[in-house]
């Protein structure tokens, strides 16, 4: 099949139509602004699965409005809940705590899964880009669960059962990019400490710096005891010509792919560009996320 038509029968559950209006509209999960999700609930008399979009944007802007309709309804027909949240950008916040927002998302719900009806042991997440990796960072993290925390939310496990990455980085350790695609990071990315929340460079190099670098590298993280994942990248393969490929290029896919391997965490990657495109059942994300809620 050409590669063009393979790509699109890939990415057909993501296009993008008008969704449904949400059960549940700008809920807030957390204490900040952008703190707020959007709910789907799938008509069901037991608890339902449910799967989590976490758009992209490059942490500095997007909208939990920008759901794939197709995946959404396809879920709900499925019995599946479907939410999608927003979460603070840089700089108002750093990475770490930008992703620990989507943590909260995903202790929100489990805390309220009775009053939604959800089944709290089928928690799944999926996104692009920003949203590739942040799920891939709630896939990978140690649980986040604080069971003597005062803030009820706090004491929910943070753990899922799969992910799904469209366009993923494998780490925001930018240190790491130039081991993985050939460039430093720093050549198209301004050496910014306040990524990481610390007030200079030294900062960042220093032991402070790892603790936060380590904490946020999704490669770094993986353990035998993670959820399978799914990952896409459609971007050329070859040297970085831009940006946006450096941020997307494929290797990303790749390099998580290659941990999971070793590590033995089931991984599947659509990377034609390298020569990576599996056809099985998982060969779409809906099929994907589907499989990790059977049988459970």
């Amino acid at each position: 099949m050409p590669r063009a038509p393979f790509l699109l029968l890939l990415l057909l559950p993501c296009l993008l139509t008008a969704a449904p209006p949400p059960s549940r509209a700008d809920l807030a999960y957390g204490p900040h602004e952008r703190n707020r999700l959007d709910l789907w609930l799938a008509a069901s008399d037991r608890p339902t699965p449910l799967v989590l979009f976490i758009h992209g944007g490059g942490f500095v802007g997007g909208d939990k409005s920008k759901v794939a309709a197709p995946l959404l309804e396809r879920m709900l027909g499925e019995g599946v809940s479907y939410a999608a949240i927003n979460y603070r950008f840089l700089p108002s916040a750093p990475i770490q705590d930008i992703l620990r927002d989507a943590a909260r998302a995903v202790q929100f719900l489990r805390a309220h899964a009775a009053e939604y009806n959800l089944d709290k042991e089928r928690f799944a997440a999926h996104g692009g880009s920003a949203g590739a990796g942040t799920s891939l960072w709630l896939a990978f993290h140690d649980d986040l669960a604080d069971p003597d925390n005062p803030d009820p939310v706090l004491r929910e496990s943070t753990r899922l059962v799969g992910a799904g990455a469209s366009a993923t980085q494998f780490s925001y350790d930018l240190l790491q990019w130039e081991e993985v695609l050939g460039v430093p990071a720093i050549q198209y990315h301004a050496p910014n400490p306040a990524f990481y929340g610390l007030p200079s460079w030294d900062a960042v190099l220093g032991p402070q710096g790892r603790t936060v670098r380590a904490d946020v590298d999704m490669r770094g993280l993986i353990t035998p005891d993670d959820p399978p994942v799914w990952l896409l990248s459609t971007q050329p393969g070859g040297p970085v010509t831009s940006k946006g490929h450096l941020n997307h290029h494929p290797a990303h896919a790749l390099a998580i792919q290659l941990r999971c391997a070793q590590v033995g965490v089931p991984a599947v990657a659509y990377a034609p560009a390298l020569g990576d495109a599996p056809k099985d059942e998982t060969a779409s994300l809906a099929e994907f996320l589907l499989s990790r809620f059977a049988g459970r």
